[in-house]
């Protein structure tokens, strides 16, 4: 515990909370909020915690998901995802991403999506949430009411109560819903309208085999594109992505894969099946695949358009979190992109649960406002597009600092990130940009996993992990490249 926090500690005080939504970010800010000895409960809509790493072959009957009347599915995972963050720098800071060496457990440095599941769900066991959660619960209203109380109107839909509707009272409101389950679009592109072929956005992309034999344009060059390229590469006819990136160097074919080229965006798309791209090359194509993205959606946020989103930007939010004329009983965690989504949860989730206990003080609502319209302006003078407001990182070397993680952390009497997560995340990135392919199997970055687990042992040596942890630090030094050999009892 900080000083600050002892300092205060007579001040705190306790508040009942709502969180929505299980994922990771829930979890973290119910924990978080718990350790401060405040009241919550979680709402969930879904009947397993995990959020977005809920797999499910279930597909929405829209598959570019715009028709507002859809039955929604929620889960955006495709069968194949690895992660694109070693798990090292991808855990909570004080409950280490390690392979337990269970049986079924994945082991390796990038898992695949139900090892992050299965991690999820030991923090929930480790941390007691579960008991927090309210399953199959879904929030239809949010808004303040005379006595700024919150107040929260939820909907059962499922068990033997469903359909049953109930109204309850808050201090305060953590939304952590997510934002990878409501599509986003490109620019209509002219003459879609008559094109013969099948639109799905990536949401709705589960596995390659209905791709078999195709000819396939994707749209955008995001991880979920570069992802599913490779995944239907090996039963499609051609693969052809397509970018409004300038960064691109080298357009064409592909130097690996014999079925797949890379293009500047579409230009036009054709009654007879043809699609033409800007640098006009064409081809006949039976799928368009948008790989463009997510909206934040809230449709359940009732402020009287105090809170809105405007071309993906939440606002007004202080440092992405509090809407000032809301705070703090109002928060948003997980809303930044270009992040370590789990780590950054965390500090926002700290912070959260420090001014809701009373021992953090925000500025004043004025000094907050005047803190977005600088931020505001300062991305309009780079010429910064609306909806990248909340992309905390450029991601372009050479690699900036950590400074609104840092930032958090300060807020909250925190250690600011540790080097090694700093180089063990820019590492990858440029690993990715020099070594797409393999990328996540092949890696030079030892001497920092070192350090990561020596940061660990203070948490796992409590578990007599110690000797197993210090056998694989020989393990490593005898290996070229370190490949999850350790495994935690």
């Amino acid at each position: 515990m900080s000083m600050k926090k002892r300092l205060h500690q007579s001040a705190i005080t306790s508040k009942k909370v709502c969180v929505i939504g299980g994922g990771a970010s829930g979890l973290v800010a119910a924990r978080e909020l718990r350790k401060e000895g405040h009241e919550v409960v979680v709402y969930e809509r879904g009947s397993h915690l995990g959020g977005v790493w809920v797999y499910s072959s279930d597909y929405e009957s829209d598959s570019l998901g715009v028709d507002p009347t859809r039955q929604i599915v929620h889960s955006s995972l495709y069968a194949s995802l690895r992660t694109n963050v070693a798990r090292e720098a991808m855990g909570f800071t004080d409950f280490p991403f390690v392979p337990t060496g269970k049986p079924g457990r994945d082991s390796r440095r990038f898992p695949a999506h139900q090892e992050v599941l299965r991690y999820l769900e030991d923090f929930a066991n480790k941390f007691e949430l579960n008991e927090l959660i309210r399953y199959q619960t879904e929030v239809t209203h949010v808004s303040l009411e005379e006595n700024r109380k919150w107040l929260v109107k939820h909907t059962r839909i499922g068990g033997g109560d469903k359909g049953s509707k109930v109204d309850e009272t808050f201090d305060a409101v953590v939304v952590c819903n997510g934002h990878f389950t409501e599509p986003r679009i490109a620019d209509k592109i002219p003459g879609i309208d008559l094109w013969p072929g099948k639109q799905i956005h990536s949401h709705n992309y589960r596995t390659p085999e209905p791709y078999q034999h195709k000819v396939v344009v994707l749209i955008g060059l995001s991880s979920s594109s570069f992802d599913i390229s490779r995944d239907i590469a090996g039963l499609a006819k051609e693969v052809h992505i397509t970018t409004r990136s300038e960064d691109v160097r080298r357009f064409g074919k592909h130097p690996v894969y014999d079925n797949m080229w890379l293009h500047p965006m579409v230009e036009r798309a054709h009654e007879d099946g043809r699609v033409s791209f800007q640098d006009g090359t064409e081809v006949l194509a039976d799928v368009i695949l948008h790989c463009t993205g997510y909206k934040y959606h809230f449709p359940f946020i009732h402020t009287n358009g105090v809170v809105n989103v405007d071309d993906n930007r939440v606002g007004p939010l202080y440092k992405h979190v509090f809407p000032p004329t809301l705070a703090p009983g109002l928060s948003f965690v997980g809303v930044p992109s270009f992040v370590l989504a789990f780590f950054v949860a965390e500090l926002q989730s700290k912070w959260i649960a420090g001014v809701l206990s009373g021992w953090i003080s925000l500025p004043s609502k004025e000094k907050m406002m005047e803190d977005i319209e600088v931020f505001y302006s300062g991305l309009e003078a780079k010429g910064v597009p609306k909806h990248y407001t909340h992309k905390i990182h450029d991601f372009k070397p050479p690699f900036g600092p950590f400074e609104y993680e840092d930032w958090l952390a300060m807020q909250s009497g925190c250690s600011p990130a540790e080097e090694w997560r700093k180089g063990i995340s820019f590492g990858t990135l440029a690993r990715f940009l020099r070594l797409p392919e393999t990328y996540r199997d092949v890696w030079e970055d030892e001497d920092l996993i070192v350090q990561a687990y020596d940061d660990f042992m203070q948490y796992l040596s409590a578990e007599g992990s110690a000797t197993t942890i210090a056998h694989s630090f020989t393990l490593m030094s005898s290996q070229p490249f370190y490949r999850s050999t350790v495994h935690i009892n």
